[in-house]
């Protein structure tokens, strides 16, 4: 069996950037030409997704259900030994509660991505999120 491709920590950059490219235009086929075919994604629930086309099932109709978001990068720090990243994110979008009609949700997040033969194999995501209401955060009710 042939040695995982390390990626250097310019590829993890340009891979992450590609990846974050590929969500912001909504464009799943792009988010999954980055993953791995063993892919591991889990969830702030706890829900986990195995394999690549399990995944895609999974991402596409949320994907749909949920336009006008954007990932935006906040920082990101690389690991190329262990072949791993920390991703802190924050997600906006318009909020899909009736109470906040028109107002913009955000959720901060931190992602860690490990990554194998050059593609994305464990995605493993911790978030809040807010409702901005004046000046300050009201968390949502997820029940």
């Amino acid at each position: 069996m042939a040695e995982p491709k390390a990626l250097t920590r310019e590829e993890m950059e340009r891979a992450l950037a590609c990846w974050l490219e590929a969500w912001n235009a909504h464009d799943v086929d792009g988010v999954m030409a980055l993953t791995h075919e063993d892919a591991l994604f889990e969830n702030w629930s706890g829900a986990r997704v195995r394999g690549k086309r399990r995944l895609q099932r999974a991402w596409a109709p949320w994907v749909a259900a949920h336009g006008g978001f954007r990932f935006i990068e906040e920082e990101t720090y690389f690991d190329e030994v262990q072949q791993k990243a920390l991703f802190r994110w924050r997600l906006v979008w318009p909020s899909r509660q009736e109470e906040h009609a028109g107002e913009t949700e955000e959720r901060e997040g931190v992602d860690v991505l490990h990554f194998r033969d050059g593609k994305i194999l464990r995605k493993l995501t911790y978030t809040k999120t807010w409702v901005e209401v004046g000046v300050t955060h009201t968390p949502l009710d997820r029940g």
